[in-house]
Formats: C-alpha cells, structure tokens, sequence
C-alpha cells in the first residue's frame, strides 16, 4: 500500500467514524408528528403503512433517516472566550438559532431560521440545577439556564427538538457573537445589500447600501437591532438568513481553495465556542459542506405572529407553517404508499 492510498484510506475510515458518531448523538430517530393537529396517518388502513410516515396535503411522505441536522446557536456574550457560569440564569440566551440540515438524498443543505421570541416549552431551573418546571417562554431563554457549555447547549437542542416535533438534532455549535468579526474575516469578508438602516451602530450600513462586511461591521448588521422600533428581531433575522447566504457563498469558495479551510475556520473560533461536533465528523461533513446545492431559497423561515407582553415581545409560530417547513426539509413523497 503506498503512503497516499493508506492516508486516503485513513482518510474514509475517520468520515467513517464521523457518520457513526453522529448518528449516536441524537436523542431520537423520527419526528412526532402526531402529536401536532394537522397530523394525518392511515386513513386508508393500508398494510403498508410505516410508523414515519405522515400524510400531508393528500400525499404520503416518509421521513428522511439519512438527514443530519444541526442546531447552529449565536449566543448573546462578548466573552472572548467561552467560560463555565454558576448554575441558574446566566448561561447566555440563543440571540439566533438556526436548523442546519444536510440532505445527501437530494445532495442539498437546508437551513430553518427560528425567531429567537418564539414561543415553546421551556425547562426552568434552580441556582444548583435543580428541574422546577416547564413554561411557554422565548426559545431563546433554554440556553440560558445550566452552566453556559455542554449542560446548556443540550438544554437547548432538547427545547429545540421538542418544538419541532422531537425533531432528530445530531450535533450542534454554540458561538459567542463575539465571534462574527472572526468567522466573517476568515472568508475574506461578506458582500450585501443593507437592508435596514443600522447608521445607529455602524455608519457605512446605509439601507440599500452595497457594503463588504469585514470586522466589525459585520458583527453590528449580524447582532444590532433597535428594540424600541417593533419586531425589530424579525428583522433582524431576515438580514440573518440574507447574511447566511451570503456567508456560505464565501466560505465555499475559500474551501475549492484549499481543503482544510473548513478545519482552520471551526478552529480559529474555538475559544469562543462550545459543540460537540469532532474532528472527524468535520472531516466526514466538509466535502458536502462544499459540493450540496444551496441557494438562498434554502434558508426557511417559519410565518407567525408577533406580539408585545409587557416590556417583551413573543413570537407565535403558526403551526400550518412549522409543520410544513417539517415535511418539506425532512420529509420525501412517496408515489405509491396507498
């Protein structure tokens, strides 16, 4: 065997690893779709019938086993670096949370952006870790309560999960918003079109604007918004999922250019990060980071309404769109399942 085909099989062995050990990670194998209202099972009584499908709109979709899903967080602290907090409220809320799935059916990535203000069952607990209950509250407070690492980023996944159906979630990556200058810079910057007028934080984001984000300008149109204007947050996650496109773009590029951009990025910001995603499922996702299609049409966003509780405003997700952004990213028609 010459030295290249053993580092080659090295290689496919360690993505080998990867997929296996991403499969481990989720807590479940298939969404639980009937516990929504619009679900539709057998109504045929067809002996065909599997447990993971779903009738939707007339049709039968069946769940996608081979999807890999990430729960992306962008988590309110300036910290440069990531450190562990005392139990209780501290562990910094979920600013932005994106759904990350990678299709090699379709051989696509989708990406679903969740309004941080969003509605949905969250787990409360004590000062020492303690379970006290469940309350509907901003998504975006799970991540908050445990110890701002590991405890918090799996308190999250699971409000997550739970709010999508017990979605299956695989791994995830929680970033400090300190990070953005560096992940920003380390593509060679982002173009875009402002769309908002952020002059307040950054005088060169003029809306309509051509601008190429580098260093900070990028943190102000990714993070700032004015919370005294109205729904300023649904706002900015339009100018999120715009600047995801846009992102993805560039680090695609630089990842054609050379074959380790993808490692040399997770690590440039790994002091500002907590994930339990592994080298080796980072050497097993690259390759389809780079080659799935992916266009801004990919990045869903879940219709719903906005409104003001006292000083805070909360999101209600509409159901008829979450369920389906569900069938659409995770689930395939079936011709013949009658």
């Amino acid at each position: 065997m010459t030295i290249i085909s053993g580092a080659l099989l090295g290689f496919e062995i360690m993505r080998g690893f990867g997929r296996a050990n991403l499969d481990s990670k989720s807590a479940t194998t298939a969404p639980v779709m009937a516990k929504s209202a619009l679900y539709e099972g057998n109504t045929t009584g067809s002996t065909k019938w599997q447990d993971d499908w779903i009738r939707y709109n007339g049709a039968v979709y069946d769940y996608n086993e081979d999807i890999i899903t990430f729960l992306i967080m962008g988590i309110d602290k300036d910290d440069e670096i990531v450190t562990k907090v005392a139990e209780g409220t501290d562990g910094g809320q979920a600013d932005a949370l994106f759904l990350l799935a990678l299709n090699p059916h379709t051989q696509s990535i989708s990406i679903i952006g969740i309004n941080r203000n969003t509605m949905t069952d969250v787990d409360v607990y004590d000062e020492y870790g303690r379970y006290q209950t469940t309350a509907k509250a901003q998504v975006s407070l799970q991540h908050g309560f445990g110890d701002g690492m590991e405890e918090s980023c799996e308190y999250q996944v699971k409000a997550v999960s739970n709010l999508f159906h017990q979605l299956p979630i695989h791994g995830y990556a929680a970033i400090n918003m300190s990070a953005i200058p560096t992940i920003n810079d380390q593509v060679g910057g982002v173009d875009v079109v402002v769309l908002e007028d952020l002059t307040k934080f950054d005088k060169k984001l003029k809306k309509g604007a051509r601008v190429h984000l580098e260093g900070e300008t990028a943190f102000h149109y990714v993070k700032s918004r004015d919370i005294y204007i109205p729904n300023s947050n649904g706002s900015r996650l339009e100018r999120q999922r715009q600047y995801i496109n846009s992102f993805i773009n560039s680090a695609r590029t630089i990842c054609r250019e050379n074959n380790n951009a993808a490692v040399e990025l997770f690590t440039s910001i790994g002091d500002k990060m907590v994930t339990n995603i592994s080298a080796d499922e980072i050497s097993y996702l690259a390759p389809y980071l780079v080659s799935y299609k992916f266009d801004m049409d990919d990045i869903v966003t879940i219709d719903g309404e906005t409104t003001k509780n006292g000083k805070y405003e909360e999101f209600y997700a509409d159901e008829d769109s979450l369920y389906e952004a569900i069938v659409n990213v995770f689930y395939e028609k079936i011709d013949d399942a009658n």
